[in-house]
Parts: structure tokens; sequence; C-alpha cells
């Protein structure tokens, strides 16, 4: 699992970017079928999220009930809809959720933006984080043309970082990120990918600067 954003507001640059964001969409390939959420899928989950390892490595809410999947379900059609971001369940023929993944935080100045991905417990060890992780990647790279994408893992969530190697992502030297979830706070480090589209690699580096001293430009 991956950093998990909370609700907020896009800046200028983000919502330019983010009205280009198809709703509905769905994405196939490698015997994956990624699809927007729907109502019906709430028991399903609330079974996939309410989960000690997700609650470990995220700030999902825990236990997971049915009051915060109604909440979950809401943001999630709430951000789809707006253009905010991709949020889509991971399946393996477009019906039971077993996971999600999401495209959110777009910057259009430096063409990048972060993903994440988690897997309920009874469905990992089968590939489908890596599988899913690529799928959304491709798509992020080679139709919205982002440049970097990144995402932000606890090192100590060994399997969620073997994900994020095997899709090609490498680690940065970028500074830590705190995130605060159920268990206390964690230090995220940062992987990327470059996908090969021309970004400004000046922006890019003052970018990097400015996290490490505590700004962003």
């Amino acid at each position: 699992m991956t950093y998990w954003p909370e609700p907020g507001s896009f800046g200028q640059d983000q919502v330019v970017v983010a009205r280009r964001l198809p709703f509905p969409l769905t994405l196939t390939g490698d015997g994956i079928v990624l699809r927007e959420w729907r109502p019906d899928d709430l028991d399903d989950l609330i079974d996939l999220l309410d989960d000690p390892d997700i609650a470990r490595w995220t700030p999902m809410p825990s236990p997971f009930d049915r009051e915060a999947g109604v909440a979950y379900l809401k943001r999630a059609y709430q951000g789809r809809t707006s253009g905010q971001r991709l949020q889509l369940a991971i399946t393996t023929n477009g019906g039971r959720p077993l996971g999600e993944v999401l495209l959110f935080g777009i910057d259009a100045g430096l063409k990048e933006a972060e993903l994440g991905y988690l897997v309920g417990a009874r469905h990992r060890r089968l590939g489908l984080a890596s599988r899913s992780l690529s799928l959304l990647s491709a798509y992020a790279g080679s139709t919205l043309r982002l440049s970097r994408l990144l995402l932000r893992i606890d090192p100590a969530n060994t399997a969620s970082t073997a994900v994020a190697r095997r899709c090609g992502y490498t680690l940065t030297g970028e500074p830590p990120i705190l995130q605060v979830g159920p268990h206390g706070p964690s230090s995220l480090a940062t992987w990327e990918m470059l996908t090969g589209h021309p970004g400004s690699r000046l922006d890019r580096l003052k970018n990097v600067a400015a996290r490490r001293y505590g700004r962003r430009t």
C-alpha cells in the first residue's frame, strides 16, 4: 500500500490537467480490468479496507465500518465526476473489486502526479498490485502524457516497495514525507518513474529543493 490522500482542494494548474481526466473510465490489460467504483460495491469495499495491514500503512479509518465505506464511495464519486483524480477498483473481469489504484495530485507545470494502490488481504501474492499499477502507469504516461509518476511508500512496507520496483519505479533521494495514520506517524520515501515525455528538469530540481527546505514552488 502506498500513500493515500485525504480529500482536498486542487490548485489552478492542477485543475487544468484534471479536466482532462475522463469519467467514466475502464482500463483493461494483462488479465486486469480497472473500473469505476459502484454503490453496490459497498460490502466488498468494507471487506477490503477493514484490514489491520491497510490501517498500518495508510490513513484509512480503523475499524473501517459501513459509515466509513459510504463516505469513501461518496468521496470517490465526487473526485471522479469533478475530474480531480482517477480512482478505480481492481478486478479481473469487471466484477467483484479486489483492490484499488488511483492517480491524484496532478501538477500541470511539472507534468507529474502521484499514484497509489492496495489489494485486499485475501487477494495478495497474485500479482494484482503490480499488474494494476503497470496498467495505470502506462495510461498516465501515454494518454495523460505525464512525464513523472510518483509513489510514496514507508520503507518498512516491503511488499509495496517490491511492487514499485517490479513496475519500474526507482527510489529517489528526496526527503521523507510525514504521514499520520491510525497507528501513528510514518516517514514515506519517494519513488519515481520517468515516462520519457518532456518536462522542465530545472523546475523539477527547484521543486525537490523546495520540498527539502519545507516549501514547494
